[in-house]
């Protein structure tokens, strides 16, 4: 207790300290920096998995292609949850003599359960709270109704029934899929059931959605899990539709933990920086204590009481500050996800203020560690500190730290490796370029300029702590130019991957003899980018003459996609978007069939270079040479194929073409009538998914900006930690070269030269080291195709830093200069 209280009365005399402000500024911050982004994170995950709800119209559903037994509906009511039943079809509406099949969705009066169904009525006013239309009625979307020449208010004949059209359908929950194969109809579904559409024998799928509590809908879930589902049924769970935008959320993931991730490393690199220079103003106090008998031990403990009696109240303040404005920042968030119903989750600030206090401890026990084995005799002889060596391994404790903090924030292994080994490479460079410095100021000094003399003189007298801080101003500098520089240009690649023009539209079922008709009226509508690739379907039959029925393999997802119709397609030269990473792509006439793999059926059927697969293609076989294995961007809305034969051997069997082009908005009459001169072709609309996605890189791109504000907040305390960590040496000296008759311009050009020389150092470390790791994270981390770190930006950065650093040293020494020799000496 009496320890305790010695160590509060510490901390209240020696608050006033600068190094102690900075260790719980730097503190606070990392705790905000890391707790913010995490409570955002963890509520985003949250708002993905309700803003998949939304998507499917309810939190949990399944859907059959027989009427859902009533059994499901029976357990839904037990726990309390809200049901709603429905049914998907195909179907051929007529008006006005001109006939359109549309994708039709049947609804009770309470979908939808979760989201929002958006009309536009006759007078042309948006309706956001609107349900299944009643008995009589049916929605239209804006292709159907052009399609149809038709208007709200006009009579439709749907399943033999004529309808009126009451509203045009601008949004609504539609089971995930983010795009849509034909103009959509939402109609009543006791109109559906009385025209017989959900008879046997139909072709519609019947869906039960529910919502209700978590707790209840996974009640709910897990009995249905356990129970035998109907033949072809399967669960819609919002998991499954959150993974058709998991690329994009994963992006945005990683860019938010890459902020945060270097702003509390700098926020360490600031608490390593005080950490010494206290330890160092500590020296002779902790001196006289052993001189007067305390032990070891006592010393050691009264130290880190002060920094625990420091770090309590600053982690709470931390604590509170990052669930506070992470509430804030999610109010903002939360537009990504409309009106997705989340709560504040603690644990993530609790976990952020647990990494808070095992930075400071990794970051700031070294120097005083090392502080309580000053010996008693340092009292009447400062050099005798300078020999305590006990401790010196502590030091690997900041190394250990920042690594801890990386692998533990960054998510990701290749994220984690990348920042590691940057961050270490920086820091050796650094101190190899400081190191040249201190050499070339011993030779070129005896002839320079006085200032230059001065500077050159200081730096190297000062060599151990010359190096530090070249080495905490590299780091603090690649950090912050890490966040202001390169990641806004990961961003604007990320965003220039979907420029306006990316391809909004699909098309399916094209056949040889439409092509060259269907690229003259696409160019006439103002149709652009047309991409076509051939398609047949197959079934894969044997790998390596082994039948594939009779094969095992460990990996789950095997069975179900050997059971498929499989896709496939060629094509001359490698697509974009794809890369080969195993093998060599085939040649233009190859004497063998060659297919190229994607890698995710390299991982499935544990497959090679050089395996056999043999495939029915309509009613002939193939087998094919597994050639190369490609790894394949997924998300970048291309035509994409796991499987890619070489054209040699595959032009000759049967198939259709798929095409992929760009149609600018307010195309819709010039499209329904290319639909109709081409009925057999299938076009699917992509827009929603690309609006959505292109929705997630604006807001991500306003969160780094948001966070952005900490890592320069630490970075600013790196700044000041460095540049004051020689400040009592720096004072001394200028109190002695004053007394000799220096000018205090004399002295002010010296810290200039000084200061300039270290931000130079640090400055162009930074700007190679935020140029590497930039480059290595577009590639690697981020797949963006292409990508180069802005490298004039970088180096007037790298520059301004200099400026800056010889600025800010000039501003701590201005006090310096106007105060009396006398004074100065007697402080010392």
């Amino acid at each position: 207790m009496r320890l305790l209280t010695l160590s509060l009365r510490t901390l209240r005399r020696e608050w006033h300290l600068p190094e102690l402000r900075t260790l719980a500024a730097s503190l606070v911050l990392a705790v905000v920096a890391l707790g913010v982004v995490a409570t955002l994170a963890a509520r985003i995950e949250r708002g993905m998995l309700a803003s998949a709800a939304e998507l499917i119209g309810g939190d949990i559903g399944i859907t059959s292609p027989q009427a859902v037994p009533a059994s499901y509906a029976a357990q839904a009511s037990q726990r309390g949850l809200t049901v709603s039943h429905g049914a998907g079809f195909p179907s051929v509406a007529f008006a006005h003599g001109q006939s359109q099949l549309l994708d039709v969705q049947a609804s009770d009066g309470a979908y939808p359960l979760r989201g929002t169904l958006e009309l536009l009525d006759a007078q042309g006013r948006d309706h956001t709270d609107g349900h299944a239309p009643a008995a009589g009625a049916v929605y239209l979307d804006h292709r159907a109704l052009v399609a149809l020449n038709l208007k709200v208010g006009d009579t439709i004949q749907l399943g033999g029934r004529d309808l009126r059209v009451a509203a045009e359908l601008l949004r609504q929950p539609d089971g995930g899929q983010l795009f849509a194969l034909a103009p959509r109809a939402l109609m009543s579904l006791s109109d559906a059931e009385q025209a017989g559409l959900l008879g046997s024998g139909s072709r519609a799928r019947h869906n039960l959605l529910l919502a209700g509590e978590p707790a209840a809908v996974q009640a709910w879930r897990a009995w249905a899990q356990s129970s035998t589902l109907p033949q072809g049924a399967e669960l819609i769970t919002p998991e499954q539709t959150q993974e058709r935008m998991r690329s994009a959320f994963d992006r945005a993931s990683a860019f938010l933990r890459l902020t945060a991730l270097l702003s509390a490393l700098l926020a360490g690199v600031a608490i390593a920086l005080a950490a010494q220079r206290y330890a160092r103003r500590k020296t002779n106090e902790v001196a006289l204590l052993r001189a007067l008998g305390t032990p070891r031990r006592r010393v050691l403990g009264l130290l880190l009481g002060t920094l625990g009696a420091l770090a309590l109240p600053a982690v709470t303040l931390g604590v509170l500050l990052a669930l506070g404005l992470a509430q804030g920042a999610w109010f903002f968030a939360s537009q990504l996800f409309s009106s997705a119903p989340t709560t504040l989750p603690l644990m993530p600030a609790f976990i952020a203020a647990v990494m808070g206090i095992a930075v400071l401890i990794g970051f700031a026990l070294p120097p005083l560690a090392r502080l309580a084995e000053v010996p008693p005799v340092a009292v009447f002889r400062e050099s005798v500190t300078r020999r305590v060596r006990r401790f010196d391994t502590l030091y690997l404790f900041p190394v250990l730290a920042a690594l801890l903090l990386i692998w533990s924030q960054s998510g990701s292994a290749k994220l984690a490796g990348i920042l590691a080994a940057s961050l270490l490479g920086v820091a050796l460079v650094a101190a190899l370029l400081a190191a040249l410095l201190l050499w070339l100021a011993r030779r070129v000094a005896p002839g320079a300029h006085p200032a230059l003399r001065l500077g050159l003189a200081a730096l190297a007298r000062r060599r151990g702590m010359s190096l530090v801080q070249a080495t905490a101003l590299s780091l603090g500098l690649v950090a912050l130019l890490l966040l202001a520089v390169v990641a806004p240009a990961l961003l604007e690649g990320w965003r220039r991957e979907l420029p306006a023009d990316t391809p909004n539209w699909f098309v399916l079922n094209l056949q040889d003899d439409q092509r060259a008709a269907f690229e003259q009226s696409l160019t006439a509508i103002d149709g652009q980018k047309l991409n076509m690739l051939p398609l047949a379907v197959g079934k894969l039959t044997a790998i390596n003459d082994q039948p594939i029925d009779q094969l095992h393999f460990k990996d789950e997802r095997a069975k179900d996609w050997a059971d498929r119709q499989l896709r496939l397609s060629w094509a001359d030269d490698l697509p974009p978007s794809n890369q080969v990473v195993a093998g060599q792509w085939h040649a233009a006439a190859s004497t063998q069939a060659e297919v190229s793999i994607d890698t995710m059926w390299r991982d499935m059927f544990a497959l090679k270079v050089g395996d056999r697969m043999r495939f029915t293609i309509g009613d002939s076989d193939m087998e094919a040479r597994v050639g190369s294995i490609r790894q394949v961007d997924w998300s970048s809305f291309r035509v994409n194929f796991f499987l890619l034969l070489d054209p040699a051997h595959a032009n000759a069997l049967p198939h259709s073409w798929i095409a992929s082009f760009y149609l600018p908005r307010g195309h819709a009459e010039s499209l329904a009538r290319l639909s109709r001169d081409y009925s057999n072709l299938s076009l699917i609309d992509v827009d929603s998914l690309l609006d959505r996605v292109r929705e997630i890189v604006d807001r991500v791109g306003n969160a780094v900006r948001w966070v952005l504000g900490f890592s320069l907040l630490a970075g600013a305390l790196v700044l000041a930690a460095a540049l004051a960590a020689s400040a009592a040496e720096r004072r001394h000296e200028a109190a002695l070269l004053r007394t000799l008759g220096a000018r205090r311009n004399q002295l002010r050009a010296a810290a200039a030269c000084e200061f300039a020389l270290l931000g130079l150092v640090a400055g162009l470390t930074a700007a190679l080291g935020a140029a590497g790791t930039g480059w290595w994270l577009g590639h690697v981390v981020f797949h963006i195709d292409g990508f180069v770190p802005p490298l004039w930006p970088l180096i007037l950065a790298a520059l301004a830093a200099a400026l800056v650093v010889m600025l800010l040293g000039l501003a701590g020494t201005r006090k310096v200069t106007r105060t009396s020799p006398m004074r100065l000496l007697r402080e010392g």
